[in-house]
């Protein structure tokens, strides 16, 4: 079968668990015998197009403005491009080389009119993974006005996007319920886990050394640092635990809060949490192999049950995970009932506080929580059963 995945980030140089996700998808069906396309944005390039091979995956990148890390306007007309970019820019391959299933990852919202396009051209199937509820995300911060036009116009693509799907995969049991009760969609919906491919890799302690932090018990956090994380809440956290020596905070990544967490760091004099810019892949692995306890946090205001992505690469170093979630959400629920985490609501920081010291102070209970995490990875997030999955809708 020749399947063609859509994502709007894609290996090796990107840090976003979206494209690390779909990459190991891509290998996975490359290994099942499966001939696979990519196609993804780049604002690097000169030319229209660019084919690369990629551990035996066709890499097809089209020119594109920046959507990533740049202001909000900027990141809105190139996003609504994108579908277009695409289409105009491979035409040719698209006509001469007839898949026989799309698979496309949302965020973005914007993919909806070329997958149509595409399904009419080769006759193909379509299956979305939707890992994003957007615009509801940002009209439950208060970033978007309900009933302005600028929803609305993100509206009308959102729906456009699902329009295109024949099948829609969602992140959760709870995610699933959300999503039909609000969406008006008639689309078949199923429960679509997050998915790593189980590669550990070996520690070598150089992160530790070059930090300084060879004595300390790291926690980390890896990606976006942006409004839906509410980065906050982990500020308020390093702040409750300055008098733990043996506790350090590393923050990786970068977003629309990141100047705001420099900013805190300064006038807070938080010594006890570093924050570094994005980095490759393979130093991001290096980094969970090192650190200590997988943090993460979602914005409190949130409706809907996302499922951070970053979990998937902490159950593979076999990480404790510390959480901090929106009320309700099922998270709270997969994680702890595996034994894999801690995991309070936003807002409770007495909870974050003392889920943090009990992972700090417990060696072999934080031991313990991080071998679980990784048996919750090979229980339900694993690559194969994923692909699995997908591949039904044939």
């Amino acid at each position: 079968m020749k399947i063609c995945l859509i994502v709007d980030d894609y290996m090796p140089h990107s840090i976003k668990v979206a494209a690390k996700m779909m990459h190991e998808l891509a290998c996975e069906f490359v290994a099942q015998g499966h001939e696979v396309s990519v196609i993804t944005p780049s604002s690097q390039l000169e030319e229209a197009c660019e084919l690369s091979i990629l551990d035996g995956v066709n890499v097809w990148r089209f020119k594109s403005g920046e959507i990533k890390n740049v202001g909000k306007i900027k990141r809105t007309i190139n996003e609504t491009l994108l579908s277009h970019r695409a289409w105009c820019a491979l035409p040719p391959r698209f006509k001469h080389n007839r898949h026989d299933l799309i698979i496309y990852y949302s965020p973005t919202i914007f993919w909806g009119p070329l997958v149509r396009r595409l399904k009419k051209l080769w006759g193909a199937r379509s299956y979305l993974v939707l890992r994003d509820f957007f615009p509801q995300w940002a009209l439950d911060q208060g970033l978007i006005r309900e009933g302005s036009m600028i929803e609305k116009y993100f509206r009308f693509f959102e729906k456009k996007n699902y329009a295109s799907a024949d099948i829609i995969g969602l992140m959760s049991q709870k995610n699933l319920e959300w999503f039909r009760a609000t969406s008006h969609t008639n689309k078949p919906l199923e429960v679509l886990y997050n998915w790593a491919a189980n590669t550990p890799v070996q520690a070598k302690s150089a992160y530790k050394e070059q930090l300084g932090l060879t004595e300390k018990i790291v926690y980390f956090y890896g990606g976006n640092i942006g409004y839906a994380q509410d980065m906050m809440n982990i500020i308020r956290l390093a702040e409750n635990m300055r008098g733990e020596e043996k506790a350090h905070f590393v923050l990786v990544g970068a977003g629309d809060e990141v100047e705001l967490v420099r900013e805190a760091i300064t006038q807070e004099r938080l010594d006890n949490l570093t924050l570094l810019p994005p980095v490759s892949q393979d130093a991001y692995k290096q980094m969970l192999a090192e650190f200590d306890i997988g943090l993460f946090t979602l914005h409190k205001d949130h409706t809907t049950h996302n499922f951070p992505g970053k979990l998937l690469g902490y159950m593979v170093q076999e990480l404790p995970i510390l959480g901090s979630i929106n009320a309700g959400n099922d998270l709270k629920l997969i994680v702890e009932d595996a034994g894999a985490g801690l995991v309070s609501v936003n807002g409770d920081d007495e909870a974050f506080l003392a889920n943090a010291l009990k992972l700090l102070h417990d060696e072999e209970c934080r031991m313990q929580i991080g071998r679980n995490a990784h048996q919750l990875l090979n229980d339900t997030f694993s690559v194969e059963a994923v692909a699995k999955q997908i591949l039904k809708i044939y």
